[in-house]
């Protein structure tokens, strides 16, 4: 993927540690370079509000974006309405029972090793992540605050009463999740890219 940034990007990224400045301008390049492909504009004419640490805007009629990377890969999705999405890796190394005790409030603790696997704490923790992300929210203020169903699949912010449904996807190495809130959901661009940041 061409690097492809704005003046301002630039600018950005030099104010960025070394790592957080590549993974910056790689993802914001990634988002140019897809939306340039959807509304065929030149990438640099695309009208991104994308700072860092900010989810990535457009202005108003042009739809909306979300983006999420892990160590190799990134996804991006637009929709003509509000959407979040997560990509977390599959072999993700943690302690999936002292994570979900911590951050789950749901869950049954008593039952966790009888039946939580680190499959269902991932999607879990994926979906959530996703959620928060449509919400444009905080992921220390907010996970304690996501309800997760599987049946139906549904997230409900107990504070703000938010409720939303989610997709889950698994892609080849990788878990993707998307939280929107109509029902049905369908033609999302989904663009996901294997990548080494």
């Amino acid at each position: 993927m061409q690097d492809v940034a704005t003046v301002e990007e630039i600018k950005t990224a030099k104010n960025l540690s070394s790592s957080r400045s590549k993974i910056f301008l790689e993802t914001r390049a990634y988002l140019r370079q897809s939306l340039s492909t959807l509304f065929d504009l030149d990438p640099l004419e695309i009208p991104i509000s994308a700072h860092p640490g900010e989810p990535p805007s457009l202005p108003s009629g042009m739809g909306n974006i979300s983006l999420s990377h892990c160590k190799d890969a990134i996804t991006i999705v637009w929709h003509k309405s509000k959407i979040g999405i997560d990509i977390e890796r599959t072999d993700r190394d943690f302690n999936h029972v002292k994570f979900a005790e911590k951050y789950f409030f749901h869950t049954n603790k008593s039952n966790h090793n009888n039946y939580l696997t680190k499959n269902m704490i991932l999607k879990q923790w994926c979906s959530v992540e996703a959620a928060i992300k449509w919400d444009h929210g905080k992921l220390a203020n907010d996970i304690k605050q996501w309800q997760y169903f599987e049946n139906p699949k549904e997230l409900i912010h107990k504070k703000k009463n938010i409720h939303l449904n989610y997709s889950q996807i698994n892609f080849y190495n990788w878990y993707i999740a998307l939280a929107y809130e109509e029902k049905p959901f369908l033609n999302p661009e989904i663009i996901c890219c294997s990548k080494n940041f």
